[in-house]
């Protein structure tokens, strides 16, 4: 009878150890698992969203646009015009939620690459033959880059670092979250310029020429602040994945059915399937480097020749799913895995059988992030919020600092990078800029405050999809345990690039290619 009462307080002891900060998050993960399933869960928050409608519509709650002297005014929902449209648009919003078709175009190639046994033999062959201290980082690094892809990035990325950390015998979960958070969280680090540079760059420019007519903004205006964010971001992630993520997540036992993890030697049908993958891809990146590199290549902008903004761009799912639709077919057929079409088929079919999951729940969240855009509330509460801000009175960091908080918070509510700077922008920018404050440095407070909440926000339906990746290795996964998981990279993303933007700020370093903090009197 004694070894129970030793076992509890063995429990109470380590309990005690534990900081304040594990503390939280035990507090998170079990509340929060205590919520609903996510599918209830995105129905309740449609309703709540279609009674604000009704309320917000019946008290006449508007707002004036900044961005266009335009008065917007909350909608209700369940009048009767209201009603006839969600009923007549239901299927309409789901079969243009832009999440839904990129997911499941994206993972028929990465699933068949699964299905076939590719990715378990290449992380065998490459990954496992690497010192396993730099595969963590890697993956970081590859999610910070690769967010210039961003859906892309996003779907693919983070199952890939789930059954690279399964092979290594690390927690898969882990790996999940990890690269989720340094696609998502490190969103405005990069080495590289993409298409939301140029995207932001417009609105900013529209904004500054409020106060300055003549202003031009530069899509790089941040490039300096972001390429530091990098390698600033890059080591924060992997001491939260390894110091706090990993440890709370514990020992993995892997399900039935999931890859083994092996330490077997290819077999000469494998060693095949590679040689033929590796024959495959080579092609296919010649052909999409004949479609880029030359000036007058058909991928890049007919106008400008550019490939930042430009068909290439815009065909990277696509780009995606042949990157590994093409090497897992050759891996197939030189494996013997792949004998006939009904095998391909077969292999497919498969690939897609765990995805049941994500279409309910896309369907739900089409239908609540629609309305929540029909009923304007999202917009009325950036702009009355913006002007709280404003009419605070603070000057200098701290003004900046609560405008980085603010755009975290409006970031959990409106998803979309450009719509949110849209509308902040015309308020912020002109602002700034009487008190001395360049576009470019108000553009990349926004840009930090835009990033560090895109872990954890449920607006970003990519939350959705990392949930049921991670069931895939624990059916009773929560919404409670993911954020949980999330939250520490929100967290140490927040202060580190607040910190960073401080020294910025007072060093007074440029931002970019000929962009400074303040304006030049």
């Amino acid at each position: 009878m004694s070894q129970p009462n030793l076992e509890q307080g063995s429990q109470k002891q380590v309990n005690r150890k534990k900081g304040f900060f594990n503390r939280f998050l035990d507090w998170i993960e079990v509340n929060g698992n205590k919520l609903p399933d996510v599918l209830t869960l995105f129905l309740i928050f449609t309703i709540v969203i279609l009674a604000a409608s009704f309320v917000a519509g019946k008290l006449g709650w508007s707002a004036i646009n900044p961005a266009t002297n335009e008065k917007i005014v909350a909608v209700n929902l369940l009048n009767k015009e209201g009603i006839v449209q969600i009923l007549t648009e239901m299927v309409k919003n789901f079969m243009n939620f832009p999440p839904l078709g990129l997911v499941l175009v994206v993972m028929l190639g990465v699933g068949l690459a699964e299905s076939t046994g590719l990715v378990s033999a290449f992380m065998r062959k490459v990954v496992l033959a690497s010192p396993q201290k730099f595969i963590l980082p890697i993956i970081i690094f590859i999610g910070m880059v690769g967010n210039a892809a961003a859906d892309a990035a996003l779907i693919v990325l983070p199952p890939i670092a789930a059954l690279i950390f399964l092979s290594v015998k690390r927690h898969p979960i882990a790996g999940l979250v990890a690269a989720y958070a340094a696609v998502a969280g490190g969103f405005s680090a990069n080495i590289i310029l993409n298409m939301l540079d140029a995207l932001v760059a417009g609105f900013t420019e529209t904004s500054a020429q409020i106060v300055d007519p003549s202003y031009k903004a530069n899509p790089a205006m941040n490039y300096y602040f972001m390429v530091a964010s990098t390698f600033v971001l890059v080591p924060v992630a992997v001491f939260v994945t390894t110091k706090i993520v990993e440890p709370r997540l514990g020992t993995y036992s892997p399900l039935a059915g999931a890859i083994e993890q092996a330490d077997n030697k290819l077999s000469d049908l494998e060693k095949r399937g590679l040689r033929f993958a590796g024959i495959a891809l080579a092609a296919f990146v010649a052909i999409l480097l004949f479609m880029t590199i030359p000036e007058n290549a058909i991928l890049r902008h007919p106008e400008t020749g550019s490939l930042i903004v430009s068909p290439f761009m815009n065909s990277l799912v696509p780009i995606m799913f042949l990157a590994f639709f093409i090497p897992a077919l050759a891996f197939g057929i030189g494996a013997k895995v792949i004998k006939s079409d009904k095998d391909v088929a077969e292999h497919l079919t498969k690939a897609m059988s765990g995805m049941g999951y994500y279409i309910v729940l896309a369907f739900i969240a089409a239908q609540m992030i629609t309305y929540f855009t029909w009923s304007n509330l999202g917009s009325l509460i950036a702009i009355k919020g913006a002007d709280l801000l404003q009419d605070l009175g603070f000057t200098g960091l701290p003004l900046l600092i609560s405008f980085i908080l603010f755009s975290a918070l409006v970031n959990l509510l409106i998803a979309s990078s450009s719509a949110k700077w849209a509308i902040l922008g015309p308020v912020f920018v002109p602002m700034f800029m009487l008190l001395g404050y360049s576009p470019a440095f108000t553009q990349m407070a926004y840009r930090i405050g835009d990033s560090i909440t895109n872990t954890i926000t449920p607006m970003l339906a990519y939350f959705a999809i990392v949930l049921t990746f991670a069931k895939k290795y624990d059916p009773k996964m929560g919404v409670g345990t993911l954020i949980s998981a999330l939250l520490p990279y929100t967290i140490a993303f927040s202060i580190m690039w607040i910190l960073l933007f401080s020294a910025w700020y007072f060093l007074g370093l440029p931002l970019g290619p000929g962009e400074y903090i303040h304006l030049e009197k």
